[in-house]
């Protein structure tokens, strides 16, 4: 038992060896295994802790960046959502300037501004793709070790697909950035910065207006800059949010307190129909984003950590949302 005023040092489960070669440069294999999911400590949509088993894969080391991208665009031609006309029939009720190619642009205000609309800092910025992350007039030159970003769920998957590997479930996902950690708060432990460090690219300040840049980074950072996990992963945490492929509900299933068996590679909500675009009731549905990224902070969205989870519309597209990739073991 630790003294008071101490915190007990992480412990790292044993890894069990890979049951192979990587099946793609720059994977880690993630063991699997039973662990608690969610939270009942901090936001309302983590819980109630459950614990799960995942079976083993391997995970991309690192989220997809804009060169691995460009390489899957020349190679297929594929223009993302960002870069085509949006199609009518899946916003009946759309505002004329936002039936635009375009994307969700983060904009630092230049001086406190209210929490409670988001509209105070991000901006849909016409033109605003992958490639042009800002908008008309920038690029990614000097930016191919960055995350992509701009990306919809659609996208991502297209891409999954060429690369011959999937996206993760939320519980997948959450395992491996755990990175073999039981029941801490972050991917490293139970403190945000031990001894003052920065370990993953969120917000130092107040946000939206004032970032004090700790961590050395404004938007995105490269891949790999920030100490990996204990599975070996990079950026699990902070950088860009990243898509998972389960259908977003507000809670977890939970097992009610009763005694049952961890459920084995469970599933978000029920499949739903996107095939149409949007639902009966004009919305467009939604997938599990998980990690945070570089615009959570300790006044606003304190998702940086791996229980965290946001919903997101599959047909989005913003300055902060990216992916990884993995492989399961058939």
């Amino acid at each position: 038992m630790s003294a008071p005023g101490t915190t007990t040092a992480p412990r790292f489960e044993p890894v069990a060896p890979p049951p192979g070669a990587p099946p793609f440069e720059n994977m880690v294999w993630i063991p699997g295994g039973s662990f608690m999911m969610g939270s009942d400590r901090h936001y309302p949509e983590e819980g109630p802790a459950h614990r799960v088993t995942v079976s083993g894969f391997w995970m991309d080391r690192y989220t997809v960046t804009n060169a691995r991208f460009e390489r899957f665009v020349r190679d297929t031609r594929y223009a993302t959502l960002a870069e085509r006309q949006p199609e009518p029939s899946w916003y009946p009720s759309a505002r004329p300037e936002l039936m635009h190619p375009g994307s969700l642009v983060f904009v630092r205000p230049p001086h406190p501004v209210s929490l409670h609309s988001v509209s105070n800092w991000w901006h849909f910025v016409r033109g605003a793709n992958w490639r042009s992350p800002r908008g008309p007039g920038s690029n990614v030159a000097g930016l191919g070790t960055h995350p992509v970003v701009h990306v919809s769920y659609l996208d991502a998957e297209a891409f999954a697909r060429w690369e011959g590997k999937e996206l993760p479930t939320e519980a997948e996902w959450e395992f491996a950035a755990r990175g073999g950690l039981e029941a801490m708060t972050y991917a490293w432990g139970d403190e945000l910065m031990p001894n003052g460090r920065p370990m993953a690219n969120t917000w130092q300040g107040r946000f939206p207006h004032e970032n004090t840049l700790a961590d050395g980074w404004e938007g995105t950072s490269p891949v790999g800059v920030f100490p990996p996990n204990g599975y070996g992963l990079y950026d699990v945490i902070g950088n860009v949010w990243e898509w998972t492929v389960d259908w977003y509900r507000p809670y977890h299933r939970g097992n009610a307190g009763k005694p049952l068996p961890a459920p084995l590679n469970p599933r978000g909500a029920a499949f739903i129909d996107t095939s149409n675009g949007a639902l009966s009731d004009g919305k467009i549905p939604r997938k599990v984003l998980k990690g945070g990224s570089h615009l959570c902070s300790p006044n606003y969205c304190q998702r940086y950590r791996p229980a965290a989870r946001s919903p997101e519309p599959v047909d989005t597209t913003t300055s902060h949302i990216g992916f990884r990739c993995i492989v399961r073991q058939r």
